[in-house]
């Protein structure tokens, strides 16, 4: 995404490794301290859960319950978003 952002800064750092392209860069700010961060990271966690087949609580988003052998098993997080 960012070669196609800003191809003339990020191509030069563009790399191969096992035929995949892999653009390794230093940044100045912590990534966690995004918004954007804390919503992917949600949604990720989200998807792994349901494809380990967990249902999300439709009244809390952060609750995913699945049963395993006839019991309950609930997870349940946090997500915060650091104000740097």
């Amino acid at each position: 995404m960012l070669v196609e952002i800003d191809p003339d800064t990020n191509i030069p750092y563009l790399t191969k490794e096992n035929g995949v392209s892999v653009l390794y860069l230093e940044i100045l700010k912590a990534l966690y301290g995004m918004m954007v961060s804390s919503l992917l990271f949600y949604w990720k966690l989200r998807k792994d859960l349901e494809q380990l087949g967990f249902k999300v609580n439709p009244y809390d988003i952060c609750v995913a319950n699945k049963m395993i052998n006839e019991k309950q098993i609930t997870v349940l997080w946090h997500v915060v978003r650091l104000q740097i």
